[in-house]
């Protein structure tokens, strides 16, 4: 780490965590997102713009940038931290001259890396690094970091699940040694489920819909604005989705789903975002064996794949219903008119956005909707020839309980 880079990484781990934490401490007061006209407030949003553009300024004169891709990429999120603070207290007028050193580094890094030039998820999860045990945040309040850490913690468990599956491809649904994979596949998917719960029950609603969310707001970097950081922007729960066969990417909306995240996912999950539906789905594997030359092997490995299908639309499906629609929509209906338009992350409407989950959450839980049906045909069928005789009206019990 350069002189100049190391004395950002120091003043983003505290003197920015100081004036960040003191604005929210006052917004919670008062229930607002964000108040003006106070000297005191005022003087914090203005250190955070002024010492944040000399501090950036410094990194660009040395000229010395990271040469290792990770390290670019760390040093992007760090300049993000400071654009999406400007952005959360409002500091500056858009095209303000104090964002032009920010906007030119963070455009410099993300054309190097071939990502959007801004703050995403990945920067506080998987490319934040620790240091004395503290992770880099926005504040140093509580909920902060259980926000951080369970979303954090759920991300590498849906790796960890896709990791698993991917290694069944080159060794067939029916191998002795899929049972293990499909087995440790739906493990970290019950993981996910116990994440969410957490988070569920230790996040504070208003603290999240007050203090936290206002972050992850869209912001412009020069003349282009850059929707939201989204905590599902990676790669590898679209992995599942496709390798497990209850998404396609010839369904238009879900193609649209993964070209929109392209962007702001990690290079090496945009690696794996472009392989997307280049293998065959397991579920297409597994009914054609399954019809042709069944066994024991192939029998409980299938059951063991509709239970990993379960477990995966029982993550998705809570998360809606526990934390998306208490978190943000419920908090939403006492928002002021003025801001319902900036309340979600991802740019467009909120009711859009939520229309959008819902229907995720039914392909992801196999549930049929009128004329868009989902994987559920196949995975009865697939039940029936395994198991036949054990049909129940609901074989493959994938509709989660939100409970």
């Amino acid at each position: 780490m350069t002189t100049s880079v190391a004395r950002f990484d120091r003043w983003i781990r505290n003197e920015f965590v100081e004036y960040n934490t003191a604005l929210e401490e006052a917004y919670f007061a008062e229930r607002r997102e964000v108040l003006d006209g106070r000297p005191d407030l005022d003087e914090l949003k203005r250190a955070i713009v002024a010492e944040g553009h000399h501090l950036i300024g410094r990194i660009l004169d040395e000229g010395a940038l990271p040469v290792v891709e990770r390290e670019k990429y760390q040093l992007l999120g760090m300049v993000g931290y400071h654009l999406a603070a400007c952005r959360r207290h409002e500091s500056v007028a858009p095209g303000a001259e104090e964002l032009s050193s920010a906007w030119s580094l963070a455009s410099l890094l993300g054309s190097s890396l071939g990502v959007a030039p801004r703050f995403v998820f990945a920067h506080q999860a998987m490319y934040n690094p620790a240091s004395g045990g503290q992770f880099q945040t926005f504040t140093s309040l509580e909920d902060e970091a259980v926000f951080l850490t369970n979303n954090g913690l759920a991300v590498f468990a849906y790796q960890r699940a896709a990791e698993a599956i991917r290694r069944i491809v080159p060794i067939g649904v029916s191998s002795p040694l899929s049972a293990y994979l499909l087995e440790t596949a739906r493990a970290a998917l019950e993981d996910v489920l116990q994440f969410n719960r957490t988070l569920s029950k230790t996040l504070d609603v208003e603290r999240f819909f007050f203090n936290v969310r206002p972050y992850f707001k869209t912001y412009r970097v020069g003349n282009a604005e850059y929707r939201g950081a989204n905590a599902g922007d990676f790669s590898a729960i679209n992995e599942l989705d496709v390798l497990l066969g209850l998404a396609t990417t010839r369904d238009p909306f879900y193609q649209n789903v993964v070209v929109e995240k392209y962007p702001y996912v990690t290079p090496e999950d945009q690696v794996r975002l472009r392989a997307i539906g280049d293998e065959e789905s397991l579920l297409t594997r597994f009914l054609r064996e399954a019809e042709s030359s069944p066994g024991p092997h192939l029998s409980r490995n299938a059951e063991l794949f509709i239970a990993l299908c379960r477990a995966h639309g029982a993550a998705y499906t809570y998360h809606h219903h526990k934390l998306v629609l208490p978190f943000l929509v419920e908090p939403a209906k006492t928002a002021p008119p003025e801001r319902l338009s900036e309340l979600t992350a991802s740019g467009p409407p909120l009711e859009v956005v939520v229309s959008g989950l819902s229907y995720l959450a039914d392909l992801r839980s196999a549930r049929d909707r009128p004329g868009k049906p989902s994987a559920r045909k196949d995975l009865d069928r697939l039940r029936e020839l395994v198991s036949p005789g054990t049909g129940d009206g609901h074989p493959a019990s994938l509709t989660a309980s939100a409970q």
